[in-house]
């Protein structure tokens, strides 16, 4: 009986200590740990932006600075403007012309040139907003700055990410995609703990050196995540060809390919299923369960926990052969449990529930999202890498926003709609505001289900036997009650 080889003994401390890290196994002998936990660095400016953008300017904009709650919202919703460009961003960088043979470090470099830019700009911007006479001048050039950002950040995942695909070899993939995304929410951890810290006491002359600061750190890490990472060659940066198709029609082709339509569908129902919550669940823990600020802000500590957890055991699922769709569909079963603890919370008054329910959707979510990522990776085979993977960050990420706007209109619409004058019945009407948006997201990865569901069929595992729990068509029926 012939028995795996022994992976060889580490010749050093630093080796050994290498290799009992988590993701250890993520590493090839072209793309060793130190350098692919280098490349993982842009991911860590992503999360950096995504913090000061949805968390840090929006309260201090509210708060210390008294601008309106549905102006903070349209801003923070601006960078969602070039999230569908995601996909064009991608095939650009395919098809990108070098005379220096790089495909994706200038589309990384660009991308953080952008961030660099509006986040420069964008503590004068939001300044602006509090002075007298200064308000439109202000307005424009916040707008400005979150989309410069937004752009920025976009253009720079996608075109890392493709560099990833480029780098991993195919065995390797899944758990090098996990590693990034445990860089990116680690990312957004620390980055949320230093600058709420730092502004703790607030003033603006710390607002513009905190977003400055964020800035500078954003070209540091990129530029050390990207140097010397993407070989040159020539052969594959020389253009468009002449005769060769459009990103249009290869669009149109990339959509109508087999299956890749209801894979985008799916994607889309299951990226809006999850996102509904994201404005609603601290609010809702303080009004319905009134749990103090620092018992709120455990939730999303617990979903943030939940979510790397999702992360770290979707990289060891994939890399024992899991199949990504299946993935994603058991995230979103989780999701839909998750959902249910989070809806009876309110009723029974158990706030162990509601953390129970924070922590099941993170981890759905982290399931979720490496599955389908991986799908598309799995898509991107060959050239048209950066468009598989743009499709993909181009659906999620507008359905996400579509979400939670969608999330936020609606508890609102349905407390106003049934809104009586009696304090009790005030409180019961807006725990039935939020209800009706959980209930939705419930619907919605049920819908993500049934999508999702056909594509994982016989034909993804031809050589596997009838034994194989793989083998069997994949569909609602499959998953546990």
């Amino acid at each position: 009986m012939n028995r795996p080889a022994r992976p060889p003994a580490p010749k050093s401390f630093a080796e050994m200590v290498f290799r009992l890290l988590p993701f250890a196994d993520a590493a090839s002998d072209d793309l060793p740990l130190p350098r692919l936990l280098r490349l993982s660095l842009f991911q860590v400016s992503v999360g950096m932006a995504t913090v000061l953008l949805n968390g840090t300017l929006n309260r201090v904009m509210v708060v210390e600075l008294g601008t309106p709650t549905w102006l903070v919202a349209l801003l923070i919703a601006v960078p969602l403007l070039a999230a569908p460009f995601r996909a064009l961003m991608g095939y650009k960088s395919d098809t990108h012309r070098s005379v220096l043979g790089w495909r994706r470090v200038p589309y990384i470099w660009f991308g953080s040139m952008m961030q660099f830019g509006g986040l420069a700009i964008m503590p004068f911007a939001l300044l602006l907003l509090d002075v007298e006479g200064r308000f439109t001048l202000g307005l424009a050039a916040a707008a400005a700055a979150f989309l410069l950002t937004g752009v920025g950040f976009h253009m720079t995942q996608t075109a890392g990410l493709a560099l990833v695909t480029d780098l991993a070899p195919k065995d390797k993939r899944p758990r090098a995609v996990a590693l990034h995304y445990v860089t990116l929410l680690i990312g957004m951890m620390f980055a949320a703990f230093v600058i709420g810290g730092v502004l703790a006491d607030f003033s603006s002359t710390k607002l513009v050196q905190v977003i400055q600061g964020c800035a500078v750190l954003t070209v540091v890490l990129n530029t050390a995540a990207i140097w010397k990472q993407e070989a040159r060659n020539p052969a594959i940066t020389k253009g468009v060809e002449p005769g060769a198709p459009t990103f249009s029609q290869l669009w149109r082709d990339f959509v109508r390919s087999g299956r890749n339509a209801r894979l985008l569908t799916a994607i889309g129902i299951g990226a809006a299923g999850f996102a509904m919550q994201d404005a609603l669940l601290e609010p809702y823990g303080g009004e319905i369960l009134q749990l103090s600020v620092g018992a709120t802000t455990g939730l999303t500590g617990a979903w943030a926990l939940g979510s790397l957890i999702g992360f770290t055991v979707s990289g060891a699922m994939l890399g024992r052969g899991w199949d990504p769709l299946r993935l994603a569909g058991t995230g979103m079963v989780i999701g839909i449990n998750a959902f249910l603890l989070v809806l009876f919370a309110g009723p029974f008054s158990a706030a162990l529930m509601l953390y129970a329910g924070a922590l099941g959707i993170g981890l759905g979510l982290g399931l979720f999202s490496v599955g389908t990522l991986m799908e598309a990776m799995n898509l991107a085979d060959g050239e048209a890498t950066g468009l598989a993977l743009g499709a993909w960050g181009a659906v999620q990420a507008s359905c996400a926003g579509l979400g939670i706007a969608v999330g936020g209109l609606l508890r609102d619409g349905v407390a106003a709609l049934i809104q009586s004058d009696a304090p009790a019945a005030s409180m019961a009407m807006r725990a039935t505001g939020y209800a009706s948006v959980y209930v939705l997201e419930i619907a919605l990865l049920l819908a993500g289900l049934a999508a999702i569901g056909p594509l994982v069929g016989y034909q993804r595992h031809p050589a596997s036997g009838e034994g194989d729990p793989l083998a069997r068509p994949f569909g609602l029926a499959e998953f546990p009650t």
